[in-house]
């Protein structure tokens, strides 16, 4: 009894030793392994074992993670200042760059997003910011990526969320597409008018090489004031008949020698 007393703080230490030597990482976790300061591989998942005290191990999460950029004072190329936010979507795809090359690659990563997002949607006018978010989230996503390429950073995705305005701002581009509205609605109409003018003098000049179609022309305009209950009746007068009755005056004297 008192030999398994004296032996006690021993076998503590061991399990001690055992327990630091021996670890389990999850499938989406790899441990990067540094033995006395040295980078000696990456490890997992399962079970891995580490020389105690000589060997140390950095865990890094391969799943996807999400953050938000904070919103940016964005001016635009139209001299218009707008606040900005965004979402992005990235994943370690190479551990040891990720632990190696970069202190904290969640934090320079959004640093760089930030700044990045100022840089691009600057080069942009308002309505492009508002009518083109997919082009724009490209274009953010591309410059990330390849710069977080060392870092072993992937860059998946990277979304606008809210493009704030000021209110007086809102007020302007109000006026401007009301505007905009006035504008097609009276460039429809005359495009509307340029095309009856254009099937008038059509149908004008369709009549006037047969006259037959003139005189049918005449009797349907007829049988149409005829159905109208106005107490007043306008006939009208063919364009012929009228030359023929402007041409008869009063008969001329004979000429007397």
């Amino acid at each position: 009894m008192f030999g398994l007393i004296a032996y006690a703080p021993f076998i503590v230490l061991l399990l001690a030793l055992l327990a630091a030597a021996i670890k389990i990482l999850r499938e989406y976790v790899r441990g990067v392994v540094f033995t006395l300061g040295r980078f000696s591989g990456v490890k997992g998942p399962g079970l891995i074992f580490l020389i105690p005290f000589v060997q140390q191990m950095v865990r890094v999460d391969l799943r996807t993670m999400v953050f938000d950029v904070p919103a940016q004072d964005v001016i635009s190329r139209d001299n218009v200042s707008v606040k900005v936010n965004a979402v992005i979507y990235l994943r370690v795809v190479d551990p040891e760059r990720a632990t190696i090359q970069v202190e904290n690659y969640m934090q320079a990563t959004s640093q760089l997003a930030q700044t990045t997002l100022r840089s691009v949607l600057g080069k942009h006018d308002l309505d492009e910011m508002l009518a083109e978010r997919d082009k724009l989230n490209n274009d953010i996503q591309e410059i990330l990526d390849a710069q977080t390429d060392a870092w072993g950073v992937k860059v998946a995705n990277v979304e606008i969320k809210h493009v704030d305005i000021d209110e007086s701002m809102i007020r302007v581009i109000a006026r401007q597409a009301e505007a905009e509205r006035d504008r097609r609605a009276k460039v429809i109409s005359a495009e509307g008018e340029a095309q009856a003018a254009q099937k008038l003098y059509e149908a004008a000049m369709t009549l006037g090489r047969k006259p037959e179609a003139m005189q049918l022309r005449y009797l349907s305009a007829l049988s149409v004031i005829a159905n109208d209950r106005s107490n007043t009746i306008v006939f009208p007068v063919p364009l012929d008949l009228k030359s023929v009755l402007t041409g008869l005056g009063p008969a001329k004297p004979p000429r007397t020698r």
